[in-house]
């Protein structure tokens, strides 16, 4: 939505974290099906775009965020597994 978007754009990069934890609100392009986890290239492909970076640098940026806030370490590696993340959609 336009809101989000203009919400997104104004909050500094070293807050923002991804998440896919509403079933009802899947991204583009699974609009109206059930949403999960493995929808998380197409959030942080969206949130990349916003931020003008590449959905890799977005990844990175808050994977970082994920662990400074929780206080845990995360396997980036594990992303670039995801044949659909490291490449074009």
């Amino acid at each position: 939505s336009k809101k989000a978007k203009n919400a997104l754009s104004s909050i500094p990069h070293d807050r923002l974290l991804v998440e896919t934890d509403c079933p009802y609100m899947a991204p583009e392009p699974n609009r109206g099906k059930r949403n999960d986890s493995g929808n998380i290239v197409y959030t942080l492909g969206a949130f990349a775009e916003l931020m003008g970076v590449t959905r890799d640098e977005a990844a990175e940026i808050t994977a970082q965020n994920a662990e400074r806030l929780f206080g845990i370490l995360l396997w980036l590696t594990h992303f670039h597994s995801i044949p659909s993340f490291s490449g074009k959609m």
